[in-house]
């Protein structure tokens, strides 16, 4: 390591700095948590996440993926607005349902993350390539072959919880991280420290019991990943727990301690929610035709569920909201030929009459 590496460390740090809140280093190797994947990934709890399985070399070693990776730099962008709240346990989750409005998950309210960050990740590694043009530099935020989690827990912004998300005891789990690899040679921050202890707040408060054990998810419990990531029908025995949630799920991350500060981060203003994203009406969200759910959601991670992802959580959520003046809403959605074609949409539906039928 050269003897101004800690000179240079700090001047990318500024650098880095000038597109998100927190910067931290860690010396690239073997990625920390390597086991947890492969025993997440041998018990199937990745679900229809096949990707996960087929990347886990390049995962699981920063050097796969950038020759001569020698640190890994990690960032952090705060999107949880001091002035916004969610869903906070199943009980909440059901009320939402009967009060006829859904729940998007606070990081989808309002541009697309990817996009935000993507642009600031990129525009670093040029800064820095320029400064430092013998060395190389790659950039991901969460599509790509890294363990960003736990290189945010080595580089110091926050251990991985109980609920498996990043959490900074300061100022919570709401983050994105970002990961840019690079060749420099550069120390490392001091890695964050567990601050869970005994707490299991986020285990009892999960509707659907995907927590199975601290530090352990079942995908294919999640509700963020039945409503966003899988592509078929959600199993009937969960579908009650859903309650309003129509694009993903807040819960485990509105009861941790961690998250209930009285001084809570602001957050980036480009991430900031659009208010039409803030509890919308389910009988709105089935008016979406594709183009008009295009339109309804430019810019917006909701897009990854798509339309027909979106509107078979929109179905179930009636089912599950005991209004007897959706099932003419129901009836008229019947004889909709794109849910006439769908099996996964035409199933939920009926599901959804039945529900409400046994509710009144």
């Amino acid at each position: 390591m050269a003897p101004n590496a800690h000179q240079i460390r700090e001047e990318v740090r500024r650098e880095a700095l000038q597109g998100f809140d927190r910067v931290g280093f860690a010396r690239a190797g073997a990625a920390p948590h390597s086991d947890r994947l492969e025993e997440w990934l041998s018990r199937g709890y990745a679900g229809t996440m096949g990707w996960m399985a087929r990347t886990r070399a390049r995962r699981t070693d920063p050097g796969r993926v950038l020759k001569g990776t020698r640190t890994v730099i990690a960032a952090a962008l705060h999107y949880g607005l001091s002035d916004e709240r969610s869903i906070r346990s199943g009980v909440e989750a059901a009320q939402a349902a009967a009060s006829g409005r859904g729940e998007i998950s606070r990081y989808a309210r309002g541009t697309d993350y990817h996009r935000v960050m993507e642009g600031r990740l990129q525009r670093l590694c040029e800064k820095l390539k320029e400064s430092y043009p013998p060395e190389g530099f790659r950039w991901y935020v969460d599509t790509g072959p890294v363990l960003e989690r736990a290189w945010a827990e080595a580089a110091g912004l926050g251990w991985i919880g109980k609920n498996a998300c990043a959490i900074d005891p300061r100022r919570g789990s709401y983050f994105f991280i970002g990961v840019v690899l690079t060749t420099l040679d550069l120390p490392a921050d001091e890695p964050a420290t567990d601050h869970c202890g005994s707490c299991r707040l986020c285990i009892d408060a999960c509707p659907t019991a995907a927590i199975v054990e601290p530090y352990r998810i079942d995908a294919r419990r999640c509700i963020s990943y039945l409503t966003i990531e899988h592509r078929g029908s959600i199993p009937e025995e969960l579908r009650p727990s859903l309650g309003g949630l129509v694009f993903g799920c807040d819960i485990c991350q509105e009861v941790c301690p961690f998250n209930n500060r009285p001084d809570p981060p602001a957050g980036d203003r480009e991430l900031a929610p659009r208010p039409e994203n803030r509890e919308p009406l389910l009988e709105e969200l089935t008016r979406l035709s594709q183009e008009a759910f295009r339109a309804r959601f430019p810019r917006s991670a909701v897009r990854r569920a798509r339309a027909a992802g979106l509107l078979r959580n929109v179905l179930l959520a009636i089912g599950n909201s005991g209004r007897p003046e959706y099932r003419d809403l129901l009836d008229r959605l019947s004889t909709r030929e794109d849910i006439r074609q769908d099996p996964v949409l035409s199933e939920a539906l009926e599901w959804a009459r039945k529900r409400l039928e046994q509710a009144l």
